[in-house]
């Protein structure tokens, strides 16, 4: 036990005081911040364009519905003609919209065109088509000679609240939210096994080429050696994930409240708002920041947290034994590409299977991957939000332990063996027979 733990402090110490660990660890949180923040800048600043929009309305049916938005003015030339239009509008406006002379409301729904130097903008498009798709309906009801309120009194809202046979209320946003802290929770178990099972693999492909494993293995048991390196190396990212959840956490405050980047934005947009309108919004920001909360209220935190912790070490120690294993059987990490496939495959697949669960996170697939121990870690973890049985966490749980040791049993007698071979490329039937010795 004492050697191993000198093992676990020394690759601790290893990886944590080498400088590309230093500076990542430093970096990759304001590489993050800062990202976000140009994100949230170049809404911003997108959102301020105003685009001027010319239409020539032949059909004089159209016009009344464009009225200027927050990002979008209109200019009729109507009275110019298109030709004259189409000319000023390539001058000084973005685009020009022509709706052409037709009786035929269906045909003049397919007759209509935008005119602009570059591609249009995809919203401004979706925003014009809804504008007139509304004004062409009730157009349409006026020549079947129908009451137009009337019609319209009877469109509603359908809002559907799930809850289950206990009591527990849910909505789209729980869905979502659901759906957002599963699918990180798993890709973070995904990128973390990515990252440290191929730092194992490199440190112990780093020491087989220096020949300095020949020395370490007449001190140590190869099972404590390739222990020790993957503890240790799991630690140092433990650490490293810690300090840039903290400080990436700061720092978005910081900035949050520093910048004023939501009140700037919310403020731009109410001050051209009426009162009546500003109430409402206000209203509705409450009510859904309300919502939000008794969501996360009714996520199952303690569970989620248990399971995270207890497939986070299931996931990296199975992988990271795999991984361990490899850089014992070759000489150089190009050497690893024809058993990297075989190890990356169940993590694709689980990631692209989590993802797709979520749309039926109790069904056979779901349940299927969700206890499988080399995409449980992932899968599960996306379930756990939706609410999962007791009885499978615990089996999942059972089934990644028992595949760990048996796992770390294969991967030592790999190890064992291969740290002392060198100059070969073994193949997969060499590999079984390393694990007959």
């Amino acid at each position: 036990m004492g050697k191993l733990k000198l093992i676990i402090k020394r690759e601790f110490l290893a990886k944590v005081k080498n400088k590309s660990f230093i500076i990542l660890t430093i970096l990759s949180p304001l590489l993050m911040v800062g990202l976000f923040s140009l994100i949230i800048f170049l809404n911003e600043k997108n959102s301020e364009e105003i685009r001027t929009v010319a239409f020539v309305d032949e059909s004089h049916q159209l016009a009344s519905i464009f009225d200027n938005s927050e990002s979008t003015k209109y200019i009729d030339l109507t009275a110019l003609g298109l030709d004259e239009a189409r000319a000023k509008t390539k001058e000084f406006y973005y685009g020009l919209l022509y709706i052409p002379q037709n009786d035929s409301l269906v045909e003049l729904s397919k007759g209509i065109s935008f005119f602009s130097e570059d591609s249009p903008s995809l919203n401004l498009l979706s925003e014009i088509e809804n504008k007139l798709e509304k004004k062409i309906r009730d157009l349409k009801i006026e020549q079947l000679h129908f009451d137009i309120d009337k019609i319209k009194a009877t469109e509603t809202n359908v809002v559907i609240v799930t809850e289950n046979f206990s009591g527990e209320k849910s909505s789209k946003i729980g869905s979502l939210l659901r759906m957002a802290v599963g699918g990180g929770f798993g890709y973070l178990i995904f990128m973390f096994i990515i990252i440290y099972g191929t730092s194992v693999m490199r440190s112990v492909i780093e020491e087989k080429t220096s020949r300095i494993i020949e020395v370490i293995i007449s001190s140590v048991k190869p099972f404590q050696l390739m222990l020790g390196k993957i503890l240790g190396n799991a630690l140092a990212g433990v650490l490293q994930f810690i300090i840039w959840a903290i400080s990436a956490g700061l720092m978005l405050t910081a900035i949050t409240y520093i910048f004023g980047i939501e009140s700037a934005s919310s403020g731009s947009a109410m001050a051209q708002m009426n009162p009546e309108i500003i109430q409402q919004v206000q209203e509705t920001s409450t009510n859904d920041l309300q919502l939000v909360l008794q969501e996360i209220k009714n996520l199952p935190i303690l569970t989620m947290f248990f399971s995270f912790i207890v497939y986070f070490l299931g996931g990296y120690l199975i992988y990271s034994s795999i991984y361990a294993a490899i850089g014992a059987a070759v000489d150089s990490e190009t050497d690893t590409q024809q058993f990297m496939m075989p190890v990356l495959m169940p993590l694709i697949i689980a990631i692209y299977v989590g993802f797709s669960v979520i749309e039926n996170p109790h069904g056979p697939i779901a349940l299927g991957f969700s206890l499988f121990p080399l995409t449980s870690p992932i899968v599960m973890l996306m379930r756990i939000p939706f609410g999962v049985p007791w009885w499978q966490i615990i089996t999942s749980m059972l089934l990644l332990i028992i595949t760990f040791i048996v796992i770390v049993w294969f991967a030592a007698k790999i190890y064992r063996v291969g740290i002392l071979m060198y100059g070969k490329k073994p193949s997969y039937k060499e590999l079984y027979k390393w694990l007959k010795y």
